[in-house]
Order: C-alpha cells, then structure tokens, then sequence
C-alpha cells in the first residue's frame, strides 16, 4: 500500500509552490474546490489544480475558468481510484505529458565528481540566463520575472560546466520535504551523467537542510536516473489541456 502521507507531502510540496511564485506577481487564484496560478508572459506554472476528488458537475466551473485563463494545464493525481479522469477525457480534454510522482527518504550524502559548478541565481542576469536555457531542455519558457520575484522563496540554481551554463535545478522545501524541481540539462550535453551529477548536488542540499525526504515528479526522460538513485514511485500524474 501506498505511503498515504508521502502522497499528501508530494502535492503539498508541488501545490504549494506553485502558489508560491504567482503570489508576488498577483497570479493565484482560489474559487470555491478549485486553485490556479497563471504568470502573464510565462509558461510556468500556469496550472489548475484541486485537491478533493472531482465529479461531472464541477467540469463547467473547470472549463469555464480554463476558456478565461488559456493555457492552464490540469494536473489530475492518480489516488482517488474513482477514474474521475474519464470526466476529462470525455469532455475535450486531451492528455498532454504524464510525470510519476517520486520520493527518496534521505540517509547519507553522495560522492560529488566536481565537474559542474552550481550557483544560486540571486540577480537579474542569471535569472535571464536560467530564463533563455530552461526552454532548451524543456518545452516552456519560465519568465525571467517570475525568478526575479521568488529570490527568497525557491532556491533557482543555474549549472555550470567549464564556465558555460548547461543546466537549471529548482529547489523548494516545505517542513521537512525538499522538493526537487526543474532538473534540465541542455541537449548537447546530454549523457554525460551532468544530470544524475545535479541530483546528487540537490540530494545533499536536502540533506544539509534536514529533509527527512526528496519528493520529485518525474518525466520518461529522467525516471531512470531517480529510479537509480534510490526514488520509489508514489502515484501517476496526467497533465490535462483543453483542445
């Protein structure tokens, strides 16, 4: 059985920071069952979430709220075990990327090779630099603005490799839970091991920050890398867009 509690940690931690960086920008929204975050000029994190179960009857407030915001994506959990999803696919809905929600309880720190450099963006032209890189590796832009505005509230970290920048990472902690987010690395310098490298970096910084767990949601391209390092699967992500 699925650690219930893992499973809440995992959304919190997600949810949260979403709401997290719209709110200096004014760009979180609640109504009633229903919350969203959507930044002018940016395709993150422009999401509408909820987190109760959904039925039939709360898709118009979803489509309605969606047809005045485009471009927010519905992220449906796989844990109600009601196939509430069906309401989506149903009602013009198509499925844009699915991500598998992970967790690793923190034990001991990993061996760095020391070949990337990691540094914090605390300034307008880093945050441009992680803003032009991000979209390389992958396929949205987060705004310049929205890291200018969230120094203090997430840690962005561009990623070095003989002085030239090939990565982003995100950091996010919320009570003992360190939220690993954004792990991109340019295409050229793909397999490498500069991505399990940017891991091991983030697992550490959990650690010397006494999380108790790393709690990722992870994409095809990456599964393989967290599975190794020891992450364990919670529970099934589909990403929902109106057509």
């Amino acid at each position: 059985m699925k650690n219930t509690n893992l499973i809440k940690d995992n959304i919190d931690n997600l949810t949260t920071l979403w709401k997290t960086v719209a709110n200096p920008l004014l760009s979180y929204h609640k109504a009633d069952f229903l919350e969203f975050s959507q930044i002018k000029d940016s395709g993150w994190p422009n999401r509408l979430w909820f987190r109760k179960d959904i039925t039939e009857e709360n898709l118009p407030q979803i489509v309605e709220t969606i047809e005045k915001n485009p471009g927010l994506v519905v992220p449906y959990w796989d844990i109600f075990e009601s196939n509430s999803n069906d309401f989506f696919e149903k009602n013009g809905f198509e499925i844009r990327n699915q991500l598998v929600a992970m967790a690793l309880k923190l034990d001991q720190k990993l061996a760095l090779q020391n070949n990337l450099a990691f540094k914090r963006v605390l300034n307008e032209e880093d945050a441009k630099t992680w803003s032009d890189i991000y979209p390389l590796s992958f396929n949205y832009v987060i705004s310049k603005e929205t890291l200018v505005s969230n120094y203090e509230n997430a840690k962005f970290y561009l990623v070095h490799f003989e002085e030239k920048p090939i990565g982003t990472l995100t950091l996010f902690q919320t009570e003992k839970i360190m939220g690993i987010h954004g792990v991109g690395v340019i295409p050229e310098m793909r397999k490498k091991g500069f991505a399990e490298e940017i891991m091991k970096f983030a697992i550490n910084q959990a650690i010397d920050a006494e999380c108790e767990y790393a709690q990722l949601q992870a994409s095809a391209l990456g599964k393989g890398i967290y599975t190794r390092l020891g992450f364990e699967d919670l529970f099934l992500i589909t990403n929902y867009q109106l057509t």
